[in-house]
């Protein structure tokens, strides 16, 4: 189904993160004319064209969806290597997460680091990026009380989510450590270094 957003978009319901992330590579493929923003979600693909012929843009979405929806399923990952981030391990939520997954810190840190992990989508703030594929183990609740202020650059989990703070903002996010990684830029082109599908792989610095 495709429904109306605001005065400039169409939201495409994709039915799950694997279909979005085809859309979104089929959209970026062959963008149609007008469109000047697309935005993949869990299950929904969020297609921004002012001034663009919503008839005829809705045609065409419909047109790609039934091509992604038919053909077979593709890899959810991009291809070429994952992209690596060093971590400090030295959050301050790092004991009260190995207490809540009944394991020892090492193991918390094993666990975070012994899996490759895809950008589902971004979101929250600007250059945030939901990682999914964590260990279940470290499935854990946010915190009941969020702080109000998280440095740039803290390494967290919550839910089945893993994320990095790319600025400094209010959180509840469980933090297991830090990285000097740069994951957002204003002045780069992209200014994310994470778009849905890229594999991130986290490793001790």
């Amino acid at each position: 189904m495709i429904r109306v957003a605001g005065e400039a978009g169409l939201l495409v319901e994709t039915g799950s993160l694997a279909v979005s992330h085809r859309l979104d590579a089929a959209l970026c493929a062959s963008r149609p004319a007008g469109v000047v923003e697309i935005v993949p979600g869990p299950e929904t693909v969020l297609v921004v064209a002012p001034g663009a012929d919503q008839g005829l843009l809705r045609g065409r979405l419909e047109e790609l969806l039934g091509e992604v929806l038919a053909s077979e399923p593709g890899p959810e990952r991009e291809a070429g290597q994952a992209v690596v981030i060093p971590v400090v391990y030295d959050g301050e939520d790092l004991d009260s997460v190995a207490e809540l997954a009944g394991i020892p810190v090492d193991d918390v840190i094993a666990r975070h680091t012994g899996r490759e992990l895809v950008v589902g989508w971004l979101g929250f703030a600007p250059g945030f990026a939901y990682l999914t594929g964590l260990d279940p183990v470290l499935h854990l609740p946010r915190l009941a009380t969020p702080r109000t202020s998280v440095p740039a650059g803290s390494v967290a989990i919550a839910g089945p989510y893993s994320a990095i703070y790319p600025t400094a903002s209010p959180g509840g996010w469980r933090l297991l450590g830090r990285t000097s990684t740069r994951i957002w830029d204003v002045e780069a082109d992209p200014p994310s270094l994470f778009r849905p599908g890229t594999r991130v792989r986290f490793e001790p610095a």
